[in-house]
């Protein structure tokens, strides 16, 4: 053909190359590689991140046993010291030094001791709550 050149092609007809949209065995080969790599380094890494969580829940765990620890040096100080014994033993044990005049308040009123009514009523026992839900039940 005259008018037409040797290395222009009409639109549309095949070239002698493979077309590019296709997946050749060099990209199959490369995508199998990444995903081996993947995998192999999916466990250590997984691995690694539990063991940075279970470090740092370990230090807040130290950070707490301290505390705990600095709180008991503190109490040992205290219990050390004599006067705090004596003031924990008047407000606690209600202990009187001698020579000195304790008073003990029994209720806020003055009344001394409450009358029997006042307390909560009484239950019967379980034995006659059972008899009694027996005897109902009997539709005596």
């Amino acid at each position: 053909m005259p008018g037409t050149s040797q290395g222009a092609r009409p639109a549309g007809e095949p070239s002698g190359r493979p077309s590019r949209g296709h997946l050749t065995s060099r990209a199959a080969i490369l995508a199998l590689v990444v995903c081996a790599i993947a995998l192999t380094l999916a466990y250590p890494v997984r691995e690694y991140i539990a063991q940075r969580q279970e470090i740092a829940e370990l230090r807040h765990r130290e950070r707490v046993a301290q505390q705990q620890v600095e709180r008991l040096e503190a109490h040992k100080r205290r219990l050390a010291d004599e006067s705090y014994i004596k003031r924990e033993a008047r407000r606690r044990l209600h202990y009187c030094m001698p020579g000195e005049k304790c008073y003990v308040v029994l209720d806020g009123d003055g009344a001394g001791e409450r009358p029997e009514s006042a307390g909560p009523p009484r239950r019967p026992p379980w034995y006659e709550t059972l008899w009694r839900s027996v005897e109902a039940a009997d539709g005596r």
